[in-house]
Protein backbone atom coordinates (compact mmCIF):
# COMPACT_ATOMS: atom_id res chain seq x y z
CA UNK A 1 0.00 0.00 0.00
CA UNK A 2 0.79 3.67 -0.51
CA UNK A 3 1.30 6.14 2.80
CA UNK A 4 -1.83 7.01 3.36
CA UNK A 5 -0.35 10.12 4.38
CA UNK A 6 0.09 11.56 1.57
CA UNK A 7 -3.47 11.08 0.55
CA UNK A 8 -4.32 14.01 2.62
CA UNK A 9 -3.43 17.63 3.63
CA UNK A 10 -3.63 19.10 7.09
CA UNK A 11 -4.24 22.71 7.92
CA UNK A 12 -1.59 23.37 10.80
CA UNK A 13 -3.75 26.22 12.56
CA UNK A 14 -6.36 24.40 12.65
CA UNK A 15 -5.01 21.01 13.91
CA UNK A 16 -3.60 22.59 16.66
CA UNK A 17 -7.07 24.05 17.81
CA UNK A 18 -8.65 20.33 17.54
CA UNK A 19 -5.38 19.08 19.45
CA UNK A 20 -5.70 21.87 22.52
CA UNK A 21 -9.11 20.64 22.98
CA UNK A 22 -8.18 17.09 23.10
CA UNK A 23 -5.16 17.74 25.26
CA UNK A 24 -5.44 15.23 28.36
CA UNK A 25 -8.99 13.41 27.16
CA UNK A 26 -10.94 12.43 24.39
CA UNK A 27 -11.00 14.54 21.33
CA UNK A 28 -14.12 15.47 19.03
CA UNK A 29 -15.89 12.56 17.64
CA UNK A 30 -16.05 12.26 13.96
CA UNK A 31 -19.25 11.89 11.88
CA UNK A 32 -19.69 10.69 8.40
CA UNK A 33 -21.41 10.49 5.84
CA UNK A 34 -20.36 10.91 2.28
CA UNK A 35 -22.09 10.10 -1.53
CA UNK A 36 -21.41 6.91 -3.09
CA UNK A 37 -23.29 3.83 -3.82
CA UNK A 38 -26.49 4.31 -1.84
CA UNK A 39 -28.13 7.08 0.37
CA UNK A 40 -32.19 6.55 0.19
CA UNK A 41 -34.13 10.09 0.14
CA UNK A 42 -30.60 11.95 0.32
CA UNK A 43 -30.81 10.92 3.86
CA UNK A 44 -26.73 11.61 4.11
CA UNK A 45 -26.72 14.67 2.38
CA UNK A 46 -29.15 16.44 4.19
CA UNK A 47 -27.82 15.78 7.45
CA UNK A 48 -24.23 17.38 5.80
CA UNK A 49 -26.20 20.25 4.67
CA UNK A 50 -28.24 20.67 7.97
CA UNK A 51 -24.70 20.69 9.93
CA UNK A 52 -22.60 22.72 7.51
CA UNK A 53 -25.47 25.27 7.32
CA UNK A 54 -26.00 25.52 11.08
CA UNK A 55 -22.47 25.51 12.25
CA UNK A 56 -19.79 27.73 11.19
CA UNK A 57 -16.71 25.31 9.89
CA UNK A 58 -12.78 25.33 9.67
CA UNK A 59 -11.58 22.84 6.69
CA UNK A 60 -9.32 20.55 9.28
CA UNK A 61 -8.30 18.24 6.68
CA UNK A 62 -8.34 17.55 2.76
CA UNK A 63 -8.20 14.45 0.46
CA UNK A 64 -6.57 14.60 -3.06
CA UNK A 65 -9.54 13.53 -5.16
CA UNK A 66 -7.64 13.08 -8.17
CA UNK A 67 -6.29 10.16 -6.30
CA UNK A 68 -9.73 8.91 -4.96
CA UNK A 69 -11.89 9.32 -7.49
CA UNK A 70 -13.06 8.20 -11.26
CA UNK A 71 -14.01 10.98 -13.47
CA UNK A 72 -14.90 8.58 -15.97
CA UNK A 73 -17.37 6.45 -14.15
CA UNK A 74 -19.42 9.84 -11.91
CA UNK A 75 -18.31 12.73 -14.34
CA UNK A 76 -18.42 16.05 -12.57
CA UNK A 77 -19.97 19.10 -13.93
CA UNK A 78 -18.57 22.07 -15.88
CA UNK A 79 -20.40 24.88 -17.62
CA UNK A 80 -20.35 26.34 -20.52
CA UNK A 81 -21.00 30.12 -20.98
CA UNK A 82 -21.55 31.19 -25.04
CA UNK A 83 -18.09 30.82 -25.92
CA UNK A 84 -16.24 29.50 -22.79
CA UNK A 85 -15.90 27.55 -20.04
CA UNK A 86 -16.83 29.90 -16.24
CA UNK A 87 -17.06 26.91 -13.79
CA UNK A 88 -16.39 23.70 -12.20
CA UNK A 89 -17.93 22.21 -10.02
CA UNK A 90 -14.91 20.06 -8.76
CA UNK A 91 -15.56 16.82 -6.29
CA UNK A 92 -14.23 16.95 -2.54
CA UNK A 93 -13.66 14.91 -0.01
CA UNK A 94 -12.51 16.35 3.13
CA UNK A 95 -12.68 16.67 7.14
CA UNK A 96 -14.05 19.91 8.59
CA UNK A 97 -14.47 20.77 12.09
CA UNK A 98 -18.18 22.21 13.32
CA UNK A 99 -19.33 23.33 16.81
CA UNK A 100 -22.43 21.56 18.40
CA UNK A 101 -25.54 24.52 19.73
CA UNK A 102 -23.38 24.19 23.05
CA UNK A 103 -20.29 24.58 21.81
CA UNK A 104 -18.62 21.31 21.83
CA UNK A 105 -16.39 20.53 18.58
CA UNK A 106 -16.66 17.85 16.11
CA UNK A 107 -15.77 16.43 13.08
CA UNK A 108 -18.13 15.94 9.94
CA UNK A 109 -16.02 14.27 6.98
CA UNK A 110 -18.34 14.42 3.90
CA UNK A 111 -17.74 14.88 0.52
CA UNK A 112 -17.59 12.33 -2.54
CA UNK A 113 -16.84 8.62 -1.88
CA UNK A 114 -13.70 7.15 -2.96
CA UNK A 115 -13.66 5.06 -5.92
CA UNK A 116 -10.56 3.59 -5.65
CA UNK A 117 -8.24 3.25 -3.44
CA UNK A 118 -10.24 2.14 -0.29
CA UNK A 119 -7.93 0.47 2.33
CA UNK A 120 -5.38 3.60 1.77
CA UNK A 121 -7.75 6.02 2.33
CA UNK A 122 -8.98 3.67 5.08
CA UNK A 123 -5.84 4.16 6.74
CA UNK A 124 -5.69 7.74 6.28
CA UNK A 125 -9.08 8.09 8.25
CA UNK A 126 -7.95 6.02 11.11
CA UNK A 127 -3.98 8.01 11.22
CA UNK A 128 -6.50 11.35 11.88
CA UNK A 129 -8.98 9.54 14.13
CA UNK A 130 -6.06 8.29 16.26
CA UNK A 131 -4.12 11.83 15.64
CA UNK A 132 -6.79 13.76 17.28
CA UNK A 133 -8.02 11.26 19.82
CA UNK A 134 -11.32 10.60 18.29
CA UNK A 135 -13.26 8.82 20.88
CA UNK A 136 -15.99 7.15 18.57
CA UNK A 137 -16.96 7.30 14.45
CA UNK A 138 -20.67 7.62 13.90
CA UNK A 139 -21.96 7.58 10.22
CA UNK A 140 -24.92 7.70 8.35
CA UNK A 141 -26.72 6.93 5.09
CA UNK A 142 -30.18 6.27 4.09
CA UNK A 143 -31.39 2.41 2.36
CA UNK A 144 -34.36 1.77 0.23
CA UNK A 145 -36.82 -0.21 2.66
CA UNK A 146 -40.51 -1.84 2.18
CA UNK A 147 -41.79 0.98 4.74
CA UNK A 148 -44.47 3.47 4.56
CA UNK A 149 -44.15 7.03 5.36
CA UNK A 150 -47.08 7.51 7.38
CA UNK A 151 -45.08 5.14 10.38
CA UNK A 152 -42.15 6.58 12.64
CA UNK A 153 -39.03 6.38 10.97
CA UNK A 154 -36.79 3.33 11.90
CA UNK A 155 -33.06 2.63 11.18
CA UNK A 156 -30.74 -0.59 11.02
CA UNK A 157 -27.93 0.25 13.62
CA UNK A 158 -24.41 -1.27 13.67
CA UNK A 159 -21.02 -1.01 15.26
CA UNK A 160 -17.87 -2.31 15.92
CA UNK A 161 -19.07 -3.51 19.32
CA UNK A 162 -22.64 -5.07 20.24
CA UNK A 163 -22.76 -2.85 23.49
CA UNK A 164 -22.62 0.27 21.33
CA UNK A 165 -25.81 -0.68 20.06
CA UNK A 166 -27.62 -2.58 22.48
CA UNK A 167 -30.65 -0.73 22.85
CA UNK A 168 -31.49 -0.77 18.61
CA UNK A 169 -33.30 -3.31 17.21
CA UNK A 170 -31.60 -6.07 14.82
CA UNK A 171 -34.22 -6.32 11.94
CA UNK A 172 -31.37 -8.66 9.90
CA UNK A 173 -29.80 -11.78 10.12
CA UNK A 174 -26.46 -12.36 8.13
CA UNK A 175 -27.25 -10.96 4.47
CA UNK A 176 -24.28 -10.29 2.05
CA UNK A 177 -24.44 -6.48 0.03
CA UNK A 178 -22.04 -4.73 -1.85
CA UNK A 179 -19.62 -2.90 -0.05
CA UNK A 180 -19.10 0.62 0.48
CA UNK A 181 -16.02 2.76 1.92
CA UNK A 182 -17.93 4.20 4.76
CA UNK A 183 -18.77 0.43 5.70
CA UNK A 184 -15.15 -1.26 5.55
CA UNK A 185 -14.04 2.17 7.26
CA UNK A 186 -16.01 0.95 10.10
CA UNK A 187 -15.17 -2.86 9.55
CA UNK A 188 -11.27 -1.31 9.79
CA UNK A 189 -11.67 0.63 12.72
CA UNK A 190 -13.28 -2.04 14.95
CA UNK A 191 -10.00 -4.59 13.98
CA UNK A 192 -8.03 -2.04 15.42
CA UNK A 193 -9.98 -1.61 18.38
CA UNK A 194 -11.73 1.82 17.67
CA UNK A 195 -15.49 2.33 18.46
CA UNK A 196 -17.51 3.30 15.51
CA UNK A 197 -21.39 2.78 14.86
CA UNK A 198 -23.91 3.45 12.16
CA UNK A 199 -27.26 4.16 11.37
CA UNK A 200 -28.57 3.08 8.12
CA UNK A 201 -32.36 5.02 7.92
CA UNK A 202 -35.30 3.05 6.35
CA UNK A 203 -36.76 5.24 3.42
CA UNK A 204 -39.65 4.40 1.62
CA UNK A 205 -38.70 2.74 -1.69
CA UNK A 206 -41.16 5.13 -3.50
CA UNK A 207 -39.25 7.83 -1.92
CA UNK A 208 -35.50 6.73 -2.52
CA UNK A 209 -35.07 9.37 -5.47
CA UNK A 210 -36.82 12.30 -3.90
CA UNK A 211 -34.94 14.31 -1.17
CA UNK A 212 -36.29 13.19 1.97
CA UNK A 213 -35.61 15.20 4.97
CA UNK A 214 -37.08 13.36 7.22
CA UNK A 215 -34.48 10.93 7.16
CA UNK A 216 -31.68 12.73 7.76
CA UNK A 217 -33.45 14.39 10.85
CA UNK A 218 -33.40 11.00 12.13
CA UNK A 219 -30.57 10.21 11.48
CA UNK A 220 -28.93 13.44 13.14
CA UNK A 221 -31.17 12.27 16.23
CA UNK A 222 -29.71 8.84 16.38
CA UNK A 223 -26.30 10.69 16.01
CA UNK A 224 -27.20 12.92 18.93
CA UNK A 225 -28.30 9.66 21.09
CA UNK A 226 -24.59 8.16 20.69
CA UNK A 227 -22.57 11.21 20.84
CA UNK A 228 -24.62 13.66 23.20
CA UNK A 229 -24.10 16.59 20.38
CA UNK A 230 -26.60 18.99 20.42
CA UNK A 231 -27.38 19.17 16.21
CA UNK A 232 -29.88 22.14 16.23
CA UNK A 233 -32.58 19.90 14.82
CA UNK A 234 -35.58 21.87 15.30
CA UNK A 235 -34.17 23.68 12.46
CA UNK A 236 -34.75 21.09 9.87
CA UNK A 237 -38.28 19.60 11.23
CA UNK A 238 -39.99 22.84 9.26
CA UNK A 239 -38.67 20.93 5.94
CA UNK A 240 -39.30 17.24 7.10
CA UNK A 241 -42.55 18.32 7.83
CA UNK A 242 -43.39 20.08 4.73
CA UNK A 243 -42.11 17.46 2.65
CA UNK A 244 -44.18 14.54 4.29
CA UNK A 245 -47.66 16.74 3.85
CA UNK A 246 -46.59 17.19 0.31
CA UNK A 247 -46.37 13.69 -0.04
CA UNK A 248 -49.64 12.77 1.72
CA UNK A 249 -51.37 15.36 -0.16
CA UNK A 250 -50.25 13.53 -3.53
CA UNK A 251 -50.90 10.11 -2.47
CA UNK A 252 -54.52 10.92 -0.96
CA UNK A 253 -55.36 12.08 -4.23
CA UNK A 254 -55.73 8.76 -5.54
CA UNK A 255 -57.28 6.63 -3.95
CA UNK A 256 -55.71 3.78 -5.64
CA UNK A 257 -52.63 4.84 -4.25
CA UNK A 258 -54.25 5.39 -0.66
CA UNK A 259 -55.06 1.56 -0.96
CA UNK A 260 -51.69 0.57 -1.46
CA UNK A 261 -50.28 2.97 1.09
CA UNK A 262 -52.63 1.24 3.34
CA UNK A 263 -51.35 -2.31 2.81
CA UNK A 264 -47.72 -1.22 3.59
CA UNK A 265 -48.72 0.17 6.52
CA UNK A 266 -50.34 -3.14 7.22
CA UNK A 267 -47.74 -5.15 6.40
CA UNK A 268 -45.35 -2.77 8.69
CA UNK A 269 -48.18 -2.80 11.44
CA UNK A 270 -48.21 -6.63 11.80
CA UNK A 271 -44.41 -7.02 12.14
CA UNK A 272 -44.47 -4.91 14.92
CA UNK A 273 -46.90 -6.82 16.37
CA UNK A 274 -44.34 -9.84 15.87
CA UNK A 275 -41.37 -8.62 17.75
CA UNK A 276 -38.31 -11.45 16.78
CA UNK A 277 -38.86 -11.32 13.13
CA UNK A 278 -35.43 -11.28 11.34
CA UNK A 279 -37.15 -9.75 8.56
CA UNK A 280 -38.84 -6.27 7.97
CA UNK A 281 -41.70 -7.63 6.48
CA UNK A 282 -44.28 -10.36 8.14
CA UNK A 283 -45.20 -13.19 6.34
CA UNK A 284 -48.47 -14.13 7.43
CA UNK A 285 -50.30 -11.46 5.88
CA UNK A 286 -51.89 -12.22 1.94
CA UNK A 287 -50.41 -8.34 0.98
CA UNK A 288 -48.94 -6.91 -2.31
CA UNK A 289 -44.99 -7.71 -2.63
CA UNK A 290 -42.27 -4.27 -1.50
CA UNK A 291 -41.44 -4.36 -5.32
CA UNK A 292 -45.77 -4.32 -6.59
CA UNK A 293 -46.26 -1.61 -3.73
CA UNK A 294 -43.01 0.51 -4.72
CA UNK A 295 -43.78 0.42 -8.71
CA UNK A 296 -47.52 1.50 -8.29
CA UNK A 297 -46.16 4.16 -6.36
CA UNK A 298 -43.17 5.34 -8.33
CA UNK A 299 -45.88 5.33 -10.90
CA UNK A 300 -48.30 7.28 -9.37
CA UNK A 301 -45.81 9.97 -8.17
CA UNK A 302 -43.92 9.75 -11.15
CA UNK A 303 -47.24 11.37 -12.74
CA UNK A 304 -47.73 13.98 -9.98
CA UNK A 305 -44.09 15.02 -10.93
CA UNK A 306 -44.96 15.33 -14.68
CA UNK A 307 -48.57 17.47 -13.84
CA UNK A 308 -46.47 20.09 -11.02
CA UNK A 309 -43.10 20.10 -12.77
CA UNK A 310 -40.86 18.71 -9.71
CA UNK A 311 -40.80 15.59 -7.53
CA UNK A 312 -42.25 15.19 -4.26
CA UNK A 313 -39.60 17.11 -1.79
CA UNK A 314 -37.68 18.28 -4.87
Amino acid sequence: MLDPRSLYDVDAGVAERVSARAAGGPGPVLVHAVRGFVDAGGAGQVAVEHLVGTSPSQRLATFDVDQLVDYRSRRPTITFDSTRWTDYDAPELAVDLLEDGDGTPFLLLHGAEPDVQWERWVAAVRQLVERFAVPLVVGLHGVPMGVPHTRPTSVTAHATRAELVADHTSFFGTVQVPASAAALLELRLGEEGHDAIGFAVHVPHYLAQSQYPAAGLEGLRQVERATGLDLRLAALEPAAQETLLEVERQVTGSSEVAAVVQALEEQYDAFTRSAGRTSLLASATDLPTADEIGAELERFLAEQADDDGGAPGA
